[in-house]
């Protein structure tokens, strides 16, 4: 019996307990509607700060007003802070626990993902609202533009990769070409470098012919013909041609006349024989 009596008091207890969580739950929940409310008047007076500062206050009053967690999703989405109003639809999403919030949810985060231009994410996130709620034609407008953007994305990304690799292929065959005339330039200096390098051994050799031949002639003998007479001087008590020549010359004068005056003294001389008489 007491036993019975025990069990009945924790059972009222519990009951009340119970009673007074919902109470606090109910009146936690109405004050956070409140705020939500106060939030969207000061939103459509366009005072976002105290807006955004009163759905703040509602989201930490209750995890069951799924309006306002919603509804600063749209005031940052409307502000294009899509990054938080991504974060507040998906808080929304959730919490909620009908399928009408869900859709309205995934809808708007599938929204926040267009304007991202993560096409391929929105497509997913309109298919999630359309499941929650297949009649609405919003949404699946919404989704044939997501995955129509989705084609186009996936066309033009192919189109840059394309256009990459050939930029690649390009730059080889430039870097090809680049690097074989950099190869011909360098097997031309080769070549240019061993032109000239006969060329110098070929010098050095003529050079060295040169200076043989040189000396070889400065070798040679007057003899031989290939030095060049010069006048010889006269040495010293040695007469030049001239003078010799001069010497001659008054030594035949002398001769002519000594040879004159014998011969005028032979005519002088001659006995004149007389001629007979008969």
């Amino acid at each position: 019996m007491n036993k019975m009596i025990l069990l009945f008091v924790l059972l009222l207890g519990y009951f009340s307990f119970a009673q007074d969580e919902e109470k606090e739950k109910a009146k936690a929940l109405s004050a956070s509607t409140d705020l939500t409310w106060e939030a969207n008047k000061e939103l459509s007076e366009e005072n976002f700060i105290e807006a955004e500062v009163n759905y703040r206050k509602a989201i930490s009053k209750s995890d069951e007003n799924v309006a306002a967690p919603f509804n600063l999703g749209n005031a940052y989405y409307n502000k294009e802070t899509y990054g938080e109003a991504f974060g507040r639809f998906k808080k929304a999403g959730e919490l909620a626990t009908d399928k009408k919030s869900k859709h309205k949810a995934y809808h708007n985060m599938g929204n926040v993902f267009m304007k991202r231009k993560e096409y391929a994410k929105a497509v997913e996130g309109y298919k999630e609202a359309l499941r929650n709620d297949p009649t609405d034609e919003e949404t699946r407008y919404n989704l044939a533009l997501a995955k129509e953007m989705l084609k186009k994305q996936q066309d033009e990304q192919k189109d840059d990769k394309n256009d990459e690799n050939k930029d690649k292929d390009e730059q080889k065959d430039k870097d090809k070409n680049k690097d074989q005339k950099e190869g011909d330039d360098g097997d031309k200096d080769k070549d240019d470098k061993k032109d000239e390098g006969d060329k110098g051994d070929k010098e050095k050799d003529e050079n060295k012919e040169g200076d043989g031949d040189k000396k070889e002639k400065e070798n040679k003998k007057p003899e031989e013909g290939d030095q060049k007479e010069k006048p010889q001087q006269p040495r010293p008590n040695q007469l030049s041609k001239q003078q010799i020549q001069n010497l001659l010359d008054a030594m035949q004068n002398e001769e002519k006349k000594v040879q004159e005056k014998i011969d005028a003294q032979k005519v002088k001389g001659v006995k004149v024989k007389n001629e007979k008489d008969w």
